[in-house]
């Protein structure tokens, strides 16, 4: 068995080991676009009639063998019909030359300058809104129950789309990367029984998302105006626009130094905490 073992690995060529290399990328990116979707679900359920069908054949299990074989007939438009929209946006991906997590060239501090700017002017409006920010733990199954833009992020388009006469200021903007996903997004609220009755449904529903994930929100209250921004639970309030921008700044800083070394990361994170609560 050893024998022939090390005898197949000799026949292996290079050819062969690009092959593999290149279908375990497919596989991981695959698998990336069905991280946090509802196709996650269904990817484990079509794994499970795999196996299976295969456990049939061991058993020969000749009927149930014969359906299975006669379903999988069919199998490759089942898997159009289910993943369309997955398959679309491989496509997109490819389309933007950006399939294999390639940039758009504006770095994250730009990106978070537009969502300060259209805070500041928002709050000074009065005009209410809630931004959420993605993070490491995806957020496509709450941008599945919005309305899908994949816009570039601008200051413009999230003015636009809090404006109290467009028909998506109700709910929430999530945004990836240096790109808005989705508008008028349902969240999760808190059952937080602690929590101030002065907080509303978007401050309840920007704590309620960083219950489940890790990612940040920035809420603009409708009544007063106040910008507050939420994190990992703890609502930070009162905020201008130089002080969201260093909150912003320091939550994302440390993300960095976490990955670097783990002490540098709690170090960060003790220093954030301190001025949440000197913001608060």
């Amino acid at each position: 068995m050893i024998a022939k073992l090390f005898t197949t690995i000799d026949r292996i060529g290079m050819w062969d080991l690009l092959e593999i290399a290149v279908i375990t990328i497919l596989i991981y990116q695959f698998l990336l676009l069905m991280r946090g979707t509802r196709g996650w679900q269904m990817t484990l359920g079509l794994t499970a009639l795999v196996f299976f069908y295969y456990l049939t054949r061991v058993l020969e299990l000749r009927t149930v063998e014969w359906i299975f074989a006669n379903f999988f007939t069919y199998f490759v438009f089942a898997l159009i019909v289910i993943f369309q929209s997955e398959i679309r946006r491989v496509l997109a991906k490819l389309g933007r030359g950006n399939f294999f997590g390639g940039r758009t060239g504006r770095s994250d501090w730009d990106s978070l300058d537009e969502i300060v700017h259209s805070a500041t002017n928002l709050s000074a409006k009065r005009i209410g809104a809630l931004i959420v920010i993605e993070r490491e733990i995806g957020l496509k199954n709450y941008v599945e129950s919005g309305i899908k833009l994949d816009a570039f992020l601008t200051y413009d388009l999230l003015v636009t789309i809090f404006h109290p006469s467009s028909s998506l200021h109700d709910g929430s903007v999530i945004v990836q990367g240096d790109r808005i996903s989705a508008a008028a997004c349902f969240l999760p609220l808190t059952l937080d029984p602690s929590l101030s009755k002065e907080l509303g449904t978007r401050h309840r529903a920007a704590i309620g998302i960083t219950e489940e994930t890790d990612a940040v929100a920035v809420v603009v209250s409708e009544e007063t105006g106040t910008i507050s921004a939420v994190y990992d639970r703890k609502i930070t309030r009162n905020l201008d626009g130089p002080k969201l921008v260093q909150y912003l700044k320091d939550v994302f800083e440390a993300r960095k130094s976490t990955r670097r070394e783990g002490s540098a990361g709690t170090t960060q994170s003790v220093s954030t905490e301190e001025q949440r609560r000197e913001a608060v």
